[in-house]
């Protein structure tokens, strides 16, 4: 028996009298009461507590989450609320949070920072993109999903220093964890009896450990992970994903209680949905019109017990699956698919929506990138749902259902952004559409399948969903390649799954490590410019720059968005200019045009100017994100900042372009607070207490380490941040915001300036202003009415230009100008050389199609150019009578076949060109 093997040898397995047994249908190993021949999960067994439910009571969400909590709560385990969906909010290795783990990766898990309480338990909202292709299909599948759980954070007591963790001791493991779950089965009226334990290997993020699968009547109602091992490649273990793995001074009791299958067992209804969304589940039925016999409800109910096997992660074929199942329901495959296929459209709507709740509540922005393209993502998918099956309902109203049932306060946020993004999506659709077409028959020609990589590239480019490819691709007679797990392919393609950032390098990084931490003068006092202190290390770099470590410094370093503090360093003989600065884990490096010599004690000058500015702008960017979350809404999130000496920037996640008024309403408020002269305060509070008391709105610039974390404090905004700030707002000055600006989908940029830089600004500005007053001879004030008048008249000249183009273009048409006639079959066609523009090219082209002839005309105004155009019913190509043409003077072109242009640098060839236009027209002609 291998170490991991007897991992799951448990005391309480052998008091209780488990015995351990192989599933003669998959082999997993299992622990069970009785003797049993398979492991009892999909597809090993079916549902068997569909009409037959699991549990003494019938439970509700709420009910069953309290059921959960309170059971934990009476075995000394400490309530924790909910963390939000949006997992980058407190870390920035994953997008969304996927498990209660989450909640305490990597900081608490890794023993750097201690637990909010240990034990605890909580039933965190957990989203999960992989499985969004399982969702409706399989009958237990959600994409959102409640993940109750119960964790303990332990550290070996026999390594050499125990108290280098925030965490010392056992709290309980693998035993307790097991007896608690099997308590919580006998307590909600379960047969103990039917409960297996399926021992199943965890890996992920690095860590590793034994693990149990909880199958109750067919259905995985729990998973219990011992988390104990991290990856080293001299590891002793080798686990299932090719890695080898050591045991970790700490070890995590990890735990996950799907609230939806607890709840569904309670009930015995046919699928988790009607369990989970009943309300929802009977509007949407009834607002696409679907009424089931009682034949049909038969059907739905013995294949729900066999849907298990719809798993797109297990199954070779979905569709030979449902074949099989509609064998064994005794019906033809194609009445059980018209009869399920719209029932788990149904499913999947009431599925996608309060995932949809979830992630705009959670204050999410639909965008192009990270949480913001997941978010649009599921909710194009959905619209496409609610389309395809009929329901009439907007969308913003079926999200709104399930953000009520929530408790979500931002409610008409939540239904802005939607109909904002329905919007979008038909624009979309109307390019996309055209795109889809052109590749279809792109595809037709080759007689191939359009392929996967191209729908991907469709659905990110133009939001085009595979159904819609496929209908229109079958008007063309072309196949498409759609793979069953399409959704979750373009998911982790976006980060659906968990991403992991690259570490940046660090020089001298041995060397570094045996320096001390530097001492942080400039946050006793930020104001302070002028320090001493004693050089420690000097690295000697190639470009005649060196990088000193001194043992404290007042030079701020760059970071969050804040550029590096300048100045000099100085001793009796060397006066180095500091052209940079920056931080190496908990040592600061200061570059410099010249060596003060290691040892040697120097004298440090901060440019004052420079950090008096950095941090008015820097202080003023917290009042700016502040006052655009009162003015936009409080889903208002930074997406980046950039702090400057003249300016500043804040990128805020935002749906849509903000107004004149909105931009006016943010700068007042943001004055507002700093003529109000309130103190700017900072304080290194524990990170848990912070956490709890502010939320993770703190982490708008970045996500700090440590226990302790550094809030500054202006007025009613609290944010963690490490830079430099002014004294009391009224230091600020004043704010001036220069420029709005969308940067990408979901992202608009504010920039500004603050205190002098904001009086440069507006003077900047003035004279711009003064300058067009000048050139206008107008007063200032009397600019815009006069560049509106000017702007009128110079479009009105444009249109009265065309127009005589028009009429010139017709008379020459009609027999003016050196245009030459003849016949091309039974066309007449008119050739002839004008050397104008492009424009009128076209329009003359135009004049003489209208009277049914084609046109081949040239002009010599800019090298040698060429327009073709062919009335209807005339069988010449003008894409080919142009690229004939343009070759003979040095160029390219073409176009359809009833207009081409081009040309080329030959301007001398143009004539003898035009005299070949009648051989190359009768040629193309008679192809």
């Amino acid at each position: 028996m291998s170490d991991l093997d007897e991992a799951y040898q448990l005391d309480y397995f052998e008091e209780e009298g488990f015995h351990r047994q192989e599933c003669v249908s998959c082999g997993d190993m299992f622990w069970s009461r009785v003797k049993r021949e398979t492991c009892g999960e999909p597809p090993c067994a079916e549902y068997d507590f569909i009409d037959n439910p699991g549990f003494d009571e019938s439970h509700s969400l709420t009910e069953m989450r309290e059921a959960f909590l309170s059971f934990f709560e009476d075995r000394d385990h400490e309530r924790i609320d909910p963390y939000p969906v949006a997992a980058n909010r407190w870390r920035d290795d994953v997008l969304l949070t996927q498990a209660s783990i989450y909640d305490f990766q990597p900081l608490v898990t890794s023993g750097t920072t201690p637990p909010p309480a240990n034990p605890l338990c909580i039933s965190q909202p957990c989203i999960r993109m992989q499985d969004i292709d399982n969702v409706g299909k399989t009958g237990r599948h959600t994409m959102a999903f409640e993940m109750m759980a119960h964790h303990a954070f332990n550290a070996r007591e026999d390594i050499e220093d125990p108290g280098q963790y925030a965490y010392e001791g056992e709290v309980y493991w693998k035993n307790e964890t097991v007896q608690y779950c099997d308590e919580l089965f006998e307590e909600m009226g379960a047969n103990l009896d039917e409960i297996v334990y399926i021992e199943d290997p965890w890996v992920g993020g690095g860590n590793a450990g034994p693990a149990i699968e909880v199958i109750y009547r067919g259905a995985e109602l729990a998973t219990l992970v011992f988390m104990s091992m991290e990856q080293d490649s001299d590891g002793e273990y080798e686990m299932k994903d090719g890695n080898r793995y050591s045991p970790m001074d700490t070890y995590i009791v990890d735990t996950g209680y799907g609230l939806e299958r607890w709840t569904w067992m309670s009930q015995g209804t046919p699928t988790v949905y009607e369990a989970v969304y009943p309300n929802m589940i009977a509007f949407l039925k009834d607002n696409a019109g679907i009424e089931l016999t009682d034949e049909q409800e038969r059907i739905v109910h013995e294949a729900a017990k066999l849907a298990g096997r719809m798993d797109i992660d297990e199954a070779e074929d979905i569709e030979a699956e449902r074949d099989t199942i509609a064998a064994e329901v005794g019906v033809e495959v194609e009445e059980m698919r018209d009869l399920m296929a719209p029932l788990e459209d149904i499913y999947a709507i009431a599925d996608h929506c309060r995932t949809l709740a979830y992630m705009l509540g959670d204050g999410i922005v639909p965008s192009n990138v990270g949480t913001g393209y997941l978010a649009r993502m599921v909710l194009r998918r959905t619209k496409r749902l609610v389309d395809g099956v009929g329901v009439d309902a907007p969308l913003d109203e079926l999200v709104d259902m399930q953000a009520e049932r929530l408790d979500y306060e931002n409610r008409d946020t939540i239904r802005d952004i939607v109909r904002t993004e329905v919007e979008k999506y038909r624009e979309t659709l109307d390019r996309g559409g055209r795109r889809v077409r052109q590749l279809a028959d792109e595809y037709a020609e080759k007689g191939e399948p359009i392929p996967t990589s191209e729908l991907v590239e469709l659905y990110d480019s133009h939001g085009i969903q595979p159904d819609m490819v496929e209908e229109i691709a079958a008007e063309k007679g072309v196949a498409v390649d759609v793979p069953d797990d399409f959704y979750a392919v373009v998911a982790q393609r976006h980060g659906g799954d968990d991403t992991a950032t690259e570490e940046s390098q660090t020089p001298y990084e041995d060397r570094l490590e045996e320096l001390p931490e530097t001492d942080r003068l400039y946050y006793e006092d930020q104001q302070r410019t002028e320090f001493e202190a004693v050089v420690l290390e000097v690295f000697d770099r190639d470009d005649d720059t060196y990088d000193v470590v001194l043992d404290q410094t007042m030079f701020y370093p760059e970071g969050g968005g804040q550029p590096p503090d300048k100045g000099t360093l100085s001793t009796d003989d060397v006066s180095a200019e500091v052209t940079d600065v920056q931080q190496y884990g908990d040592v600061i490096v200061h570059t410099c045009d010249d060596d003060p010599g290691k040892g040697e004690f120097v004298r440090g000058q901060v440019d004052a100017t420079r950090r008096q500015r950095l941090m008015q702008h820097h202080t003023a960017t917290h009042i700016v994100i502040h006052s655009a979350r009162q003015v936009l809404g409080e889903h208002v999130r930074q997406a980046g900042a950039q702090k400057g000496t003249d300016s500043a920037r804040i990128d805020i996640r935002h749906y849509e372009s903000v107004s004149r008024e909105e931009v006016k309403e943010i700068e007042r408020l943001a004055n507002d607070i700093i003529q109000d002269n309130i103190t700017v305060s900072q304080e290194w509070p524990d990170r848990n207490d912070a956490e709890e008391r502010y939320g993770f709105d703190l982490y708008q610039g970045g996500i700090p380490a440590g226990e302790q974390i550094r809030l500054i404090t202006v007025g009613d905004d609290v944010q963690a941040c490490g830079g430099t700030h002014v004294a009391r707002t009224g230091d600020i000055g004043a704010v001036k915001l220069l420029n709005t600006e969308r940067i990408q989908d979901g992202v608009i940029r504010l920039t500004f300036a603050a205190g002098n830089a904001a009086i440069e600004a507006t003077q900047r500005t003035e004279d711009a202003l003064t300058e067009a007053a000048d050139i206008l001879d107008v007063a200032p004030d009397a600019v815009p009415e006069t560049a509106e008048r000017f702007f009128d008249e110079w479009k009105a000249r444009g249109k009265e230009i065309e127009q005589l183009k028009e009429q010139l273009a017709e008379a020459r048409a009609s027999g003016g100008g050196d245009n030459e006639e003849f016949e091309v079959g039974d066309a007449t066609a008119v050739v002839g050389r004008i050397d104008a523009d492009m424009d009128e090219l076209r329009a003359q082209a135009n004049a003489i199609v209208e009277q049914g002839n084609i046109a081949v005309l040239g002009s010599g105004l800019d090298g040698a150019q060429f327009v073709v155009s062919v009335p209807d019913g005339v069988d010449v190509d003008a894409g080919e009578v142009v690229g004939e043409l343009a070759g003979r003077v040095g160029g390219g072109g073409g176009g359809p076949p009833d207009f081409a242009q081009g040309g080329g640098p030959d301007a001398d060839a143009l004539d003898d060109a035009l005299d070949d236009a009648p051989e190359i027209l009768r040629t193309v002609a008679n192809a």
